[in-house]
């Protein structure tokens, strides 16, 4: 468990990262956390949702593709969701603050998704 927190403590290196959390699409449990400013056990449930809901729509349209990541921009945060390649029953989520670059943050978090081996 502490080498996922290292790893999702990681992403707090970019500048405007609020929190991160590793979460199994299964039962919508945090396996992992890092950071502040969201309440991350909310958002985890909550966000399986999300996941589940589109996974359910690209097979409804006939699509072969998979999700390689979930943007949600809001007024003044931005939420990015990854399944991880390595195991598609997970997937991170990591929160911006509105002035965090998102460039940055997705470069970084494809960096940390293959140190998140579990």
């Amino acid at each position: 468990m502490s080498k996922i927190n290292e790893s999702l403590q990681e992403l707090l290196t970019v500048d405007g990262a609020m929190c991160a959390a590793l979460v199994d699409y299964n039962s919508g449990m945090m396996l992992g956390s890092a950071g502040q400013g969201v309440d991350l056990d909310v958002a985890a449930g909550g966000n399986t949702e999300v996941v589940r809901a589109k996974i359910k729509t690209i097979k409804m349209l006939g699509l072969t593709s998979t999700i390689e990541d979930i943007l949600i921009t809001l007024s003044d945060q931005i939420h990015l969701i990854r399944p991880l390649a390595s195991d598609r029953e997970l997937f991170v989520y990591y929160v911006l603050n509105q002035s965090g670059n998102l460039a940055l943050a997705r470069r970084k978090l494809k960096q940390v998704e293959g140190e998140l081996k579990v």
